[in-house]
């Protein structure tokens, strides 16, 4: 049996603040996002130039830290350019939907606990409703839109193209974060992302080797899979690296963004680390145990009470913006249709196989449901990390250069070998040796004459 804390919050703790603690809660989830972005982009290009053995930006303020104030600055004064063809209206707010959309999913995510504020016990959270993570998967369809619409809006054919396959992206991966979700729904019993917090507080006892050691009931642990498929979905829906065929600049020229400018290119991105952060926030409130301090922290009695537990919170946040940035740095971009057969065909299926374990696991009469679930949990997660990496075919032997030669079609010119080494011509050789006497014979007969 799960028994709440006293710091606990639940939804009957919410509508009873007054207005002005409503409106700094809003203000704080607003600040949030706006100083994560301007810490995001600062965060990754310091991290992609270590990765790269590079300073990054180290000039602007102390480490760099102004260098994307400076940035936003100088994007506000350049010139905002319309163009003919566009649709104006659609044009000028397809990134304000973007923006707001993702925004408006920080209201439900909880940064705390109860704690007192000027007298007034609150919980560190906006609102919550009993359907909350459907709130969330709206706002993530809906910041889609944005750039679906931007991309039409804008009336050249290379944002048209970012933007349906912007759409493409949000039918295919929006189908395994909503059975992944599914997982949690089964798991925690509710919809509330404060009850799914307040779920993942149980600690699970496992016996490894007959003893018995703690575990953590955070469902990345208890639902791997479920955490694996999410992860890479919420990749795909930000439109980030690997996935970023929506802006791919070797392809479509900065794709749905090619005709924007100044202050509505500056929304974009605005919106797209917006909702990395977003999507950060939204797998740690599901899988990583939300505000939840980890082991061995937990041992201290007070690491889950008053103000420490958003300390843990945005440090598990970092950690998975880290793995964005990670992702970016090291992999480099699919192509189209492997982007689209690992979220049908592999992503899919998998998740679905899943659900139907783990409704058979929950269904079975007096089993310690936890335990076993985590047994079959961490070797079905490891088992769909080795299906993600496992090459997907056999190496081909590299062709010799004369297979090269006698595979070319009839009648074409002739290529080079693909490693460039041309191998000397034996009939230049041959010529070469027979001309060379003949030189000096015809030499001395002139001589002669």
């Amino acid at each position: 049996m799960r028994v709440l804390l006293a710091q606990d919050p639940t939804l009957a703790d919410f509508g009873r603040d007054p207005w002005w603690l409503v409106l700094g809660k809003i203000v704080f989830a607003f600040a949030f996002g706006l100083l994560a972005t301007l810490l995001g982009v600062w965060f990754e290009r310091r991290v992609v130039g270590y990765m790269q053995v590079r300073p990054g930006p180290n000039q602007v303020g102390p480490f760099g830290l102004l260098q994307t104030l400076a940035d936003g600055l100088k994007m506000a004064f350049k010139e905002d350019i319309l163009p003919k063809a566009a649709d104006k209206v659609v044009y000028f707010f397809a990134p304000t939907i973007s923006v707001i959309c993702a925004v408006t999913a920080l209201s439900v995510i909880p940064f705390g606990p109860m704690v007192s504020i000027f007298g007034h016990q609150t919980p560190l959270q906006v609102t919550d409703v009993p359907v909350a993570v459907l709130l969330l998967l709206a706002c993530s369809s809906m910041g889609v839109y944005g750039i679906v619409l931007g991309g039409w809006a804008s009336g050249s054919t290379y944002p048209l193209l970012g933007g349906l396959r912007s759409s493409a992206q949000m039918i295919s991966y929006e189908v395994a974060m909503g059975l992944s979700i599914v997982a949690v729904f089964m798991t925690a019993g509710t919809m509330s992302t404060s009850g799914i917090v307040a779920a993942q507080g149980d600690a699970t006892r496992l016996t490894i080797f007959g003893t018995e050691i703690p575990a953590p009931g955070w469902y990345a642990i208890l639902l791997l899979p479920s955490f694996i498929i999410f992860f890479i979905a919420t990749v795909g829906e930000t439109n980030r690296a690997p996935f970023d065929l929506p802006e791919a600049e070797s392809e479509l020229v900065a794709g749905f963004m090619t005709e924007y400018s100044s202050l509505k290119f500056a929304l974009f991105m605005l919106s797209e680390y917006v909702a990395m952060v977003t999507m950060s926030a939204v797998t740690t409130t599901l899988f990583l145990g939300g505000w939840r301090a980890p082991w061995p922290i937990t041992l201290w009695e007070g690491a889950n009470s008053g103000w420490w537990p958003m300390l843990w919170f945005f440090g598990k946040v970092i950690a998975l913006v880290f793995v964005f940035v990670w992702l970016r740095g090291t992999l480099p971009r699919l192509r189209y249709d492997q982007f689209m057969r690992l979220g049908w065909k592999v992503l899919l299926p998998i998740n679905l196989v899943w659900i139907l374990v783990l409704s058979g696991l929950r269904s079975i009469e007096d089993w310690d449901t936890r335990g076993k679930v985590i047994a079959v949990s961490i070797p079905a997660g490891i088992l769909l990390i080795a299906t993600l990496f496992w090459p997907s075919r056999k190496p081909q032997p590299k062709p010799t250069t004369q297979e090269q030669v006698d595979n070319r079609p009839y009648g074409s010119f002739p290529l080079p070998p693909m490693d460039l080494q041309v191998p000397p011509s034996p009939r230049i050789t041959r010529v070469v040796a027979e001309r060379e006497p003949a030189n000096i014979v015809a030499g001395s007969d002139s001589r002669e004459v």
